[in-house]
């Protein structure tokens, strides 16, 4: 089977632990390496929550690097939803893996090179704030040409912010990364919280992922379920909104998402909407639309696929 070599880049962070299980089990990938950025946590806990996760997954054979240590201008903010180490209140043994010396700038420099030199270019997975890939385009813009697509979790559109009124979290850690991405001519898809807030993981849900994932299912089980927000009025039942894995699932099962072109543009100077993303669905900026925006999703075949991906580690 041809492979789709993929550079997942994130700050675990619940949600981003669960894509990197699934995607850890995916034949279709080819995880060239894990790139870890300041986000839901400060640096130095992403990357031990990285290495702690591949060593959950039996993955040890996929490099860690650890990235940009705050966003590239504002101070950082952390997330709020998990826990006060990252993983909720999942206890993990110090990991054994060390990460690699290589900053992951530089390594996203360089497979991106690479790959232009090899003409195969990468797939970006990139779960948190953008401030690894975006420090990479200002430092190697050409470095572009190395790069298939980039698919991210992030922004707010028809839907409301979910840190402030108007902004999602991993937008406004880091607006000034955004918008050097975002102004980019890279091939963009974005699944903003108008696309993860149609895939709710309802206690229900988590029950049905405990019976399936064999050696995991504790651990995944008590992350699945610190996720839920308990938040009926918002999302409509218990539980939380799948964000980063859907990252994972668009790479594999496209066909499960559909999607609209328009335009981005992120808001960098104004602190009542700082991070707030805005697409000019209808053309009124007179500029070209540059960014396919995830707006509609199949929860159920997404779910069976998630089903399907967790319950190899039953047999493993």
């Amino acid at each position: 089977m041809k492979t789709l070599p993929v550079i997942i880049d994130c700050d675990p962070g619940i949600d981003d632990a669960i894509a990197l299980l699934s995607a850890f089990v995916a034949p279709q990938l080819n995880i060239l390496g894990i790139c870890t950025v300041c986000g839901n946590q400060p640096l130095s806990n992403t990357l031990r929550n990285a290495l702690q996760i591949t060593e959950l997954g039996q993955r040890t054979d996929i490099p860690v690097f650890a990235g940009c240590h705050q966003p590239m201008f504002r101070e950082p903010i952390h997330g709020q939803f998990h826990g006060e180490n990252g993983l909720g209140n999942t206890a993990f043994p110090a990991p054994q893996k060390q990460p690699e010396t290589l900053h992951a700038v530089n390594f996203l420099i360089n497979s991106c090179e690479q790959a232009i030199r090899d003409n195969q270019p990468v797939t970006l997975c990139v779960l948190g704030p953008l401030t690894n890939l975006a420090t990479a385009l200002r430092m190697k813009p050409q470095i572009a040409a190395g790069i298939a697509r980039v698919v991210l979790m992030g922004g707010a559109y028809r839907e409301a912010g979910n840190r402030t009124m108007t902004s999602e979290f991993n937008m406004l850690a880091d607006p000034h990364a955004a918008y050097v991405v975002f102004s980019s001519e890279l091939n963009i898809t974005v699944l903003p919280l108008d696309a993860t807030h149609q895939v709710i993981l309802t206690p229900e849900h988590v029950g049905k992922f405990i019976n399936v994932s064999g050696r995991i299912s504790q651990p995944l089980g008590e992350l699945m379920a610190f996720w839920d927000r308990n938040d009926i009025r918002r999302y409509g039942s218990r539980g939380g909104p799948l964000h980063d894995p859907l990252v994972i699932a668009y790479v594999l099962a496209q066909e499960l998402f559909g999607s609209e072109k328009a335009r981005v543009f992120v808001e960098y100077n104004s602190e009542l909407c700082m991070g707030q993303t805005v697409a000019d669905w209808y053309g009124k900026s007179g500029q070209t639309a540059n960014v396919d925006i995830v707006t509609r999703v199949d929860a159920a075949k997404v779910f069976m696929l998630f089903y399907e991906l967790l319950s190899r580690y039953a047999g493993n």
